[in-house]
């Protein structure tokens, strides 16, 4: 017989916090630690727990009909399309995230990708190895400056405009799109408001920050990206699927634009037939938005205040927006 609440992490959540949800949680809770997929094997432990800390793992009516006693899905991230909302709430069960914590290291990727592909770090890496100590070297291609380009950001929240901060100290003029004009943000950092097409034929970079929703999947694929210049760089550290990765391909192999950074793609890990891997305009990461030891801990202990509160009848103070304005009971 269990007589402390039983709370389920993901093993990949536990291996960048090692000990930390035993040492926050242990007085009050059992930790265990499981993974699972839908039509896959699912740890028993999914049937006693009353909380789960999860990464992507998707939570549906799959997995929900396994786990009668789940009373919290604490995301661990911002993004929490994996997670059915609305299954959840019919059940009475809280679904919380992560929001703000993470968002100046995704924006310092962000910011990374732009420096590698403006001034070609990767290639000139890949020289000073290879080819520079060579009497018969070839020349280098020149890369560009930041300052004074535009910076088309596509979702004007917590990380846009943390990415819009960073561009504006490199003198880069900033453009936005969202589904509604952020005031603040314009009158504190001097952004420029505007349609998603005027932004896509004015920017020389264009950074992709809005959440997976049916709306935004496949918001940029082969008509936006023929708008975009020519000389123009996409940068999506987002969720893969904002942007078609097929119409994509066809983009930097038929020229339409000059490159893109990508830290998500539309089936992670990214396979190794995917044209992208063997294309030199491009500059990929493996999904590492969030992936530092500072922020991971944040995170982790967000998650950890999420549970805590749930276990001690509190409603949570990190519910995902759907949740926020209706009584879970």
């Amino acid at each position: 017989m269990r007589f402390k609440p039983l709370v389920l992490v993901s093993p990949g959540v536990e291996a960048d916090n090692p000990g930390l949800f035993e040492e926050m949680l242990g007085g009050m809770a059992d930790v265990s630690f499981g993974t699972f997929r839908r039509g896959g094997v699912v740890p028993a432990e999914v049937g006693e727990a009353e909380a789960m800390v999860l990464g992507l793992e998707p939570v549906d009516d799959w997995i929900l009909d396994r786990a009668p006693r789940l009373r919290i899905v604490a995301r661990y991230g911002v993004g929490y399309d994996t997670v059915d909302v609305e299954a959840c709430t019919r059940r009475g069960i809280y679904v919380t995230h992560t929001p703000g914590v993470l968002s100046s290291a995704v924006a310092e990727l962000t910011m990374g990708l732009m420096l590698c592909l403006s001034r070609r770090l990767i290639r000139a890496d890949r020289y000073v190895r290879e080819d520079w100590w060579r009497p018969d070297r070839g020349r280098l291609q020149m890369g560009m400056d930041l300052n004074g380009k535009v910076l088309g950001i596509v979702g004007l929240g917590r990380i846009g405009v943390e990415v819009a901060a960073r561009a504006r100290a490199f003198n880069m003029k900033v453009l936005y799109h969202d589904v509604e004009p952020k005031r603040e943000a314009e009158r504190s950092l001097g952004v420029e408001y505007t349609d998603l097409d005027t932004l896509l034929r004015s920017s020389d970079f264009i950074s992709l920050h809005v959440p997976l929703t049916p709306r935004t999947r496949g918001l940029i694929g082969e008509r936006e990206l023929k708008m975009m210049k020519p000389t123009a760089y996409i940068i999506n550290t987002s969720r893969g699927s904002v942007l078609d990765e097929g119409a994509l391909c066809k983009a930097l192999k038929m020229g339409w634009i000059a490159g893109a950074g990508l830290d998500v793609f539309e089936k992670e890990p990214l396979q190794r037939d995917s044209e992208l891997i063997n294309m030199d305009n491009v500059v990929l990461t493996p999904h590492i938005g969030s992936y530092t030891s500072e922020t991971r801990r944040a995170m982790a202990l967000m998650c950890v205040e999420n549970v805590r509160a749930v276990l001690e009848g509190k409603r949570p103070p990190n519910l995902v927006p759907e949740q926020k304005d209706i009584i879970i009971s």
